[in-house]
C-alpha cells in the first residue's frame, strides 16, 4: 500500500504511514511555513495523493 503524500506549493513533501498522520504532520508543516493557511482534514485529504 503506497505512503499517502501531499506536495505543498512551496515546494515541501509531507509523507506519512496513514492518513491520520499525514494530516497531522501537514498541519504541523501549515503551522510552521505558512501561520495564515488552515484547511480542514478533507481539503487536506483532497490535495493528497494516495
Amino acid at each position: 500500500m503506497p505512503m499517502p503524500t501531499l506536495n505543498c506549493p512551496c515546494g515541501h513533501v509531507v509523507s506519512a504511514q496513514d492518513e491520520d498522520a499525514l494530516v497531522e504532520t501537514s498541519r504541523a508543516h501549515l503551522r510552521e511555513a505558512h501561520p495564515e493557511r488552515s484547511y480542514t482534514r478533507e481539503q487536506i485529504l483532497f490535495f493528497a495523493d494516495p
